[in-house]
């Protein structure tokens, strides 16, 4: 019998040749997949002004061995992070998919956040399952994907996905707060608050600022 594949690390870079933008989270494990195994996909990211957009797919194992799960926006950071690291324990697979912003500034958000949807469900390697996504929009990719207005709220796959992408992505503002300090990204996560846009016009836009979003953009310095 052959032994499960490593589960990968956050910050670990995926090890695939035609996926920069991917990782395995929780490697596929036959043993707590379900026969038909469902994948819930979901994003954090849309919104702000700095940092990727990030996508989660994920499959509960069966019974879902993660109680209390909902929508990430529900939920205090602290309880976040505790269900971020019980889905790694739990989930039977989940993968991350992610467009950086130069890519959102070259495609739009909609098109880099279909990107990233794409990316995270590919990351399973998990062929023919059935796919939910929140939402009302689909990715072009992803043609027979069921999409679930408040499936954060009402799916337990995608509520798990939620998570997974919501912390993965705080962590990575929090971890960019140093490397560009002045901007407050680990407090605001590049969402645009007064503070955050007070420092966009002292400072300019940051490497990780969305320069085609127009109030980073009329803060470029020539």
């Amino acid at each position: 019998m052959s032994a499960p594949e490593p589960r990968a690390q956050l910050g670990m870079p995926l090890e695939e040749p035609d996926g920069p933008c991917r990782r395995v989270l929780v490697a596929p494990h036959g043993a707590r997949l379900p026969a038909e195994p469902a994948v819930g996909v979901d994003e954090a990211g849309r919104g702000p002004l700095a940092g990727p957009v990030v996508a989660a797919a994920v499959v509960l194992a069966e019974p879902n061995p993660v109680p209390g799960l909902t929508d990430s926006k529900k939920l205090s950071a602290k309880r976040r992070e505790a269900l971020h690291d019980a889905l790694l324990e739990g989930a039977a697979a989940a993968g991350l998919g992610w467009a950086e912003p130069a890519e959102i500034d070259a495609v739009n958000i909609l098109q880099a956040t279909h990107r990233a949807m794409e990316r995270a469900v590919a990351a399973l390697r998990l062929p023919g399952c059935r796919v939910r996504i929140d939402g009302n929009s689909r990715p072009a990719g992803l043609p027979d994907a069921a999409c679930l207005v408040g499936g954060d709220l009402s799916d337990p796959a995608i509520s798990a996905a939620s998570i997974l992408a919501k912390v993965t992505r705080d962590r990575w503002m929090a971890e960019h707060d140093a490397r560009y300090p002045g901007y407050g990204f680990a407090a605001h996560k590049g969402y645009g608050t007064a503070a955050h846009r007070e420092a966009l016009e002292r400072l300019g836009p940051s490497p990780i600022h969305r320069r085609s979003f127009k109030v980073v953009s009329r803060n470029a310095r020539e």
